[in-house]
C-alpha cells in the first residue's frame, strides 16, 4: 500500500509543571554511562567520580547560581496545563553542561553580583543604621515589631533600586532554556540593562518593581529581623554563647523564614519579568497563578530554600566575623 504523506502538526505552546526528585541508583548508573560516552577520554571510573562529586561541586562553588537557574526554570515553566515533567537536579545540571557548556551554569553571575551591590547594600545599610539609631541610649535591643518595620522599609527601598539588575539576572538565567534564535545573549549585567533601556525603554527596565520591592521587604523581614530575633532568643536560653554555632543556627532559621515569606511573590515576580505581554500587571499575574491552586505560589520552594538558606547562613556568619574583626558591637 502506498504510504500516506505525513502532515506536519502545528506546534502548540505547552506549559509544564516541573518537579525535582531524588536520583535513583539505576538512574545514577545511566548518568555515569552517559557522561563516559559524552566526554572524550573519560573512562568509567572517572565518570563515576565525576557524577558522585557533582553535588559537592555545585554546593561548594555554584550552589546559588545553579539553584537560581533551576528555580527560575521551575517558576517560568509553571503554566496553564496539568501536564507534568519530572526533572532531576543533577540531570538538569548535566543537560545544561551538555548543551551549553559548564560556564552556562554561571549565566547571570554578573547580574547577580550587580543586584547584590545595589539591593543588598541598600537594605542592610538602612536596617542597621536605623536599628542602631533606635538603640542609642536604651537598654537592650529594639522590640521585634520595630525590627520588622525597619527591615520592611529597607527591603522595599532596596528592592526598587535593585529591580533593573534583578530583571537582567532573571533573563540571563532563563536564556539557557530558550532556543538559540530566541536568546537575548546579554554579555553582562551592564550590557543587559543598557539594551533593555535602549530597546524597551525605562518603564520596562523597572517592570515588576512593585513586586520586587514587596519581595525585598518580605525577604529582608525574614532574614534581618528574624535573624536578630532568633539570635536574641537563642542567647536568652543560656545554653549557647555568642559563637559561630549560634550564628549558624539563627541564620538557618532566618533563611527558612525568608523563603516561606517571599516565595509567593518570587513566583509572581519571575513569571512577570519573563513574560511577553500576556499579563496585564501584577494583580492579573497573581490571579492567573492562583487559578492553578494555592501550591502554585510555592513552585520551586525546595530550590529556593537551597539557594536562600545557604546564602543567609554564609551572609550572617561572615557579617558576624567582620563585626568581630572591626570591633563593631551589636546590642543583643
Amino acid at each position: 500500500q502506498e504510504e500516506e504523506e505525513a502532515v506536519p502538526l502545528k506546534k502548540e505552546k505547552t506549559h509544564f509543571t516541573v518537579r525535582l526528585t531524588e536520583m535513583k541508583a539505576t538512574d545514577k548508573v545511566k548518568l555515569i554511562k552517559e557522561v563516559k560516552n559524552f566526554v572524550p577520554g573519560v573512562n568509567l571510573v572517572q565518570a563515576k567520580k565525576l557524577v558522585e562529586s557533582l553535588p559537592q561541586e555545585i554546593k561548594a562553588n555554584a550552589s546559588k547560581e545553579e539553584a537560581e537557574k533551576i528555580k527560575a526554570a521551575l517558576e517560568a515553566a509553571g503554566g496553564t496545563t496539568q501536564q507534568e515533567v519530572k526533572m532531576r537536579m543533577m540531570g538538569m545540571a548535566m543537560h545544561v553542561i551538555r548543551t551549553d557548556g559548564f560556564l552556562a551554569l554561571y549565566n547571570g553571575l554578573s547580574a547577580s553580583l550587580c543586584r547584590q551591590m545595589t539591593y543588598s547594600l541598600t537594605r542592610f545599610g538602612i536596617y542597621e543604621t536605623a536599628k542602631n539609631h533606635l538603640g542609642q541610649g536604651k537598654q537592650g535591643p529594639p522590640p521585634f515589631y520595630q525590627k520588622v518595620l525597619l527591615a520592611a522599609t529597607g527591603g522595599f527601598v532596596g528592592g526598587f533600586i535593585g529591580t533593573p539588575a534583578d530583571m537582567v539576572n532573571v533573563r540571563m538565567q532563563n536564556d539557557v532554556k530558550q532556543p538559540p534564535a530566541q536568546r537575548r545573549n546579554y554579555s553582562h549585567a551592564l550590557d543587559g540593562m543598557y539594551r533593555v533601556l535602549r530597546e524597551e525603554g525605562l518603564k520596562k527596565l523597572f517592570s515588576g518593581a512593585s513586586v520586587a520591592s514587596s519581595r525585598g521587604a518580605l525577604v529582608t523581614v525574614g532574614q534581618l529581623s528574624c535573624y536578630d530575633q532568633a539570635k536574641q532568643l537563642v542567647l536568652a536560653t543560656g545554653l549557647l554563647s555568642d559563637n559561630v554555632f549560634t550564628h549558624f543556627l539563627s541564620s538557618f532559621i532566618a533563611g527558612i523564614c525568608a523563603t516561606f515569606l517571599c516565595q509567593p511573590l518570587d513566583v509572581v515576580k519571575t513569571r512577570l519579568m519573563n513574560s511577553h505581554g500576556e499579563y496585564q500587571g501584577v494583580v492579573h499575574c497573581a490571579m492567573e497563578t492562583a487559578k492553578l491552586g494555592p501550591l502554585a505560589f510555592y513552585k520551586g520552594f525546595v530550590p529556593a530554600a537551597v539557594r536562600l538558606v545557604p546564602q543567609t547562613v554564609l551572609t550572617f556568619i561572615f557579617l558576624e566575623q567582620l563585626r568581630k574583626y572591626f570591633g563593631i558591637k551589636v546590642t543583643t
